[in-house]
């Protein structure tokens, strides 16, 4: 696998960020890991990031590069800080930057398949919740879409007194504004989407404090008829859940095949 390291200047937010990208390479010598590229533009994964975290924290805290390297499977890992992958009211795009112009930046560096089949997202968290937002407000882009322990009821998560989110982030993000109903609403988008969705697999601890959201989430999709995976199994809001559980959701995957490999 390659890995690189992208600092390049945002448009959408008028500053410089930073991604990492994990490039597929077909390898057969280097000891300890098989490498695996399919023929032609590799399909992509966008791997979001949590709150308290940055692009560095999947690489860092999992084996990402590794899982990967036998699916000949592209991951961009971009920074979204604390933003819930919005359009902020008391700050900046990072809806637009993750949505519009991550993807075209992406193409216009790296050799990256552009079709439908061939391209998903996921993340944990509040980085689950922008997968899930990103899926349903762009069915068209993806394949499939996952969320790992996702923030995905944040329409009456701001008002929970458990909830652990400082206040001043959900000010900066929304301010006075309402999101029940709105798209940044995920069980509102649930409600009202059309029946050409991506493939969805949302999977939470049964002790994770966002378990609650969760299953609202997963019940407006069973009351609506919409297809999904769910792993609702024993697990806390912490990285040995979630490393374990992004190796379930690239096994999930519709990845397609290399002819040459057969894998």
């Amino acid at each position: 696998m390659a890995l690189v390291h992208c600092d390049f200047f945002s448009e959408a937010l008028d500053v410089n960020t930073s991604m990492l990208v994990i490039l597929p390479e077909r390898a057969s010598s280097q000891i300890g890991m098989a490498g695996s590229a399919i023929v032609g533009d590799p399909p992509v994964l966008y791997l979001l990031h949590g709150l308290t975290d940055d692009h560095t924290i999947w690489l860092r805290r999992t084996a990402i590069e590794r899982y990967v390297a036998p699916l000949g499977l592209a991951v961009v890992m971009p920074n979204g800080s604390r933003s819930f992958y919005t359009d902020e009211e008391h700050g900046n795009r990072y809806w637009t930057f993750l949505s519009a112009e991550l993807p075209e930046v992406c193409r216009s560096f790296f050799r990256l398949s552009e079709r439908r089949e061939d391209t998903f997202v996921a993340g944990l968290s509040m980085g689950g919740y922008g997968a899930v937002k990103w899926a349903l407000r762009d069915p068209g882009r993806f394949a499939a879409a996952a969320s790992l322990s996702g923030a995905l009821n944040v329409a009456t998560r701001r008002e929970h007194p458990t909830s652990p989110v400082d206040p001043a982030v959900w000010h900066t993000v929304w301010g006075d504004r309402p999101v029940p109903g709105t798209d940044d609403d995920t069980v509102a988008l649930l409600e009202r989407a059309g029946d050409d969705l991506p493939a969805l697999y949302v999977a939470c601890g049964t002790e994770d404090f966002l378990y609650e959201d969760n299953t609202r989430f997963v019940e407006t999709a069973r009351r609506r008829g919409v297809p999904l995976a769910v792993d609702f199994s024993p697990g806390a809001h912490d990285w040995a859940y979630w490393d374990a559980k992004i190796q379930d959701v690239l096994a999930w995957l519709p990845l397609r095949r290399d002819p040459a490999t057969g894998r």
